[in-house]
């Protein structure tokens, strides 16, 4: 595990730790979703291109490895995504075979009371990572939790530091939605966030679009 030592760069990018993430523990991609104090996703980071669109599609849809190993505090593994895809998914594990992953795991990012998203491995192969790989795997997302929560110091409680929101312009504006359909609904900002996938997905559209034509007041919610 030799290799971890990049991680202790304070300086590294979310998308440096995934890339090392793959280096480190021999898959086909990484991924870390920080959270909200809502537990919604506030930012996204991938080890490349081939998995932003299955990232997208988690957050559309509210559902996932890494919403729900963050939502349980816990490990969610998916060891055949062809033959035996997880209840509640839809069409993220079309997306996820498309991009050729078989498998998938996802570790929370927890450091006592601290809980900061979820580091994802997408796996090209079905089958579990194995003993020593998912050791590796908690010791990998253990660091990246320490990583980030030394960028995470300077914010406020329950947002992500701008150093590490920076980067996601359309969550940005999907957290800008979600509050004005909250004050429209007079709801919480959970239930806006439930509203807006619900208007999504009945127009064939996706968040962030629904989101953008909130926020220029082309769509209004009305009790």
């Amino acid at each position: 595990m030799t290799a971890l030592a990049v991680y202790e760069d304070a300086a590294l990018t979310p998308e440096g730790m995934c890339a090392a993430a793959v280096a480190v523990l021999r898959v086909a991609g990484a991924s870390i979703v920080l959270a909200d104090s809502d537990d919604q996703p506030a930012a996204t980071y991938t080890s490349g291109p081939a998995f932003e669109r299955v990232e997208e599609i988690q957050y559309g849809l509210g559902a996932g490895p890494a919403i729900d190993a963050h939502a349980r505090g816990a490990p969610v593994a998916a060891m055949d995504l062809r033959h035996d895809p997880p209840a509640g998914w839809g069409e993220l594990s079309g997306a996820l075979r498309r991009s050729g992953v078989a498998a998938v795991c996802a570790y929370p990012l927890v450091l006592g009371a601290a809980r900061l998203g979820a580091l994802t491995l997408y796996c090209s192969q079905p089958g579990p990572l194995g003993p020593e790989r998912n050791a590796d795997a908690l010791v990998v997302a253990a660091v990246v939790t320490r990583a980030l929560l030394a960028v995470q110091a300077g914010a406020d409680d329950g947002m992500v530091a701008s150093e590490l929101a920076d980067g996601e312009p359309d969550h940005a504006v999907v957290h800008q939605a979600t509050g004005m359909v909250s004050a429209q609904l007079d709801v919480g900002v959970g239930e806006a966030m439930a509203r807006l996938r619900t208007r999504a997905r009945s127009d064939g559209s996706n968040v962030r679009t629904v989101a953008a034509a909130v926020v220029d007041r082309r769509i209004r919610f009305d009790r």
